[in-house]
């Protein structure tokens, strides 16, 4: 197991930093942490969905053929992403989050000169894969080994900083395109990914805060001052868990299960939401408004969770999600009006908000951080599986059946499997003879 002890080879300026700041330096690696999480979302979908239209137009390719470039991306992220989890807890998210940043950026700026869909392909399921794998583990990796007891609110402001991201590229490509074009858009997305994404994490990252001397949530300094901080962590002790140790628990399996439950409904209907809404009744341009809140209530659930006290066990609000997951689903089924629809989208939207910010915090709550990334590296492979079926579901049911309904009703279900299968997910302990148990 590695160890969290100071290396011998501390990195210079964050050292001279740490040691002339007023505070401490983990909200350094934090905004740092926030840079790449806005940079990460040049090939979100929502980037991609500003670009479908012109790609057609010039080229002909057909929107399952565009869709298809985020499918591959998401399965080489399953991939590669169990691999790259154990080099991350070695290495840290430095190295991790400075590689996907410069590949990210250049495949987005060398899209401006794509020609055919082969060249498309290839770019794009680079930058693709960066996004579902390195960035996630990197980011989600870097909070857990800064913060303990702040984790929560550390994990909130990182989600926050990327919800931003996904505002703002489409943004940003949109008012490139305008002007001057598609490629121009990748351009502009690409420049705006290495301006914001590299430096930061290349300059002030650091692996862990023994690295330089500290300890998670605080400067070694600040023990005795910070009297409230320090009761948090010894209420709140932090796990140690091997991969292998990890994997013998129960509580690893259903958290797995949990995220296997979601995840489909969360993409499923995040997808065709919309589509859903028009097929109602509802007009295009409020069905987009009601899109937004969905949005808006993502970024609320995600500042709420981050105000948590942590003596709450984390299981309980990861089932109050579920509920509004499985409530925001049920009541999109017999939408009739808007005020049916922002409902809907905001019942649905504090649950999506809360997955987002609450599942990386569970990991790392329940087996530490000395080897979160290669824990999580096997969650993220499930979960982006389970993110690719939850669309597929949905269409196919609506193109057998001619509605949403079947689908809704389904995805309905599995978040109140899922609320099931997270309240049963005990936080494991390690025994005396290195055997996982249950508080």
């Amino acid at each position: 197991m590695p160890s969290l002890g100071a290396t011998t080879a501390r990195p210079a300026l964050p050292y001279l930093l740490s040691g002339r700041l007023p505070f401490f330096y983990g909200w350094v690696v934090l905004a740092c942490l926030c840079c790449a999480g806005f940079a990460r979302q040049g090939p979100a979908v929502a980037t991609l969905s500003i670009f479908v239209e012109p790609l057609t137009r010039e080229f002909g390719w057909s929107r399952t053929a565009l869709s298809g470039a985020v499918s591959l991306g998401g399965v080489l992220a399953a991939l590669s992403s169990p691999l790259i989890g154990p080099l991350l807890d070695r290495h840290g998210a430095r190295l991790t989050l400075c590689i996907a940043v410069l590949v990210t950026g250049v495949a987005m700026m060398l899209l401006s000169l794509t020609q055919s869909l082969l060249v498309f392909y290839l770019l794009f399921c680079m930058a693709r894969m960066n996004w579902a794998g390195p960035f996630d583990l990197g980011i989600y990796g870097g909070v857990n080994n800064w913060f303990v007891a702040r984790r929560a609110f550390a994990t909130s402001v990182a989600t926050l900083a990327q919800m931003a991201g996904l505002i703002a590229m489409p943004l940003i490509a949109q008012l490139a395109m305008m002007q001057h074009g598609w490629r121009a858009g990748w351009l502009a997305i690409g420049s705006v990914t290495l301006l914001i994404g590299f430096l930061p994490v290349w300059l002030f990252m650091v692996r862990r805060p023994e690295d330089l001397g500290l300890v998670p949530d605080r400067r070694a300094a600040d023990d005795a001052a910070d009297g409230a901080t320090k009761a948090a962590q010894t209420n709140y002790p932090e796990p140690s868990f091997s991969r292998k140790q990890s994997i013998g628990t129960s509580a690893f399996w259903l958290l797995l299960l949990y995220t296997v439950l979601v995840y489909p409904v969360q993409a499923g209907v995040s997808l065709h939401q919309a589509a859903h809404l028009i097929e109602r009744g509802i007009g295009p341009t409020t069905a987009a408004t009601i899109v937004g809140t969905f949005s808006l209530m993502s970024a609320v659930a995600s500042i709420a969770c981050g105000l948590l006290p942590r003596r709450v066990q984390i299981r309980y609000p990861l089932a109050l999600i579920g509920g509004f997951l499985a409530a925001g689903t049920l009541t999109m089924i017999g939408i009739s009006s808007r005020g049916q629809g922002y409902f809907a989208a905001a019942l649905f939207g504090l649950g999506i908000g809360g997955v987002l910010t609450l599942l990386p915090i569970a990991w790392a709550d329940y087996f530490g951080r000395a080897n979160f990334a290669a824990i999580r590296g096997i969650a993220l492979s499930v979960q982006v599986i389970a993110q690719a079926a939850g669309p597929l579901l949905s269409g196919a049911l609506h193109d057998w059946t001619g509605s949403y309904l079947r689908s809704l009703q389904c995805f309905a279900l599995l978040s109140c499997l899922s609320v099931v299968a997270v309240l049963a997910a005990r936080r494991p302990t390690i025994g005396p003879h290195g055997r996982a148990a249950l508080d």
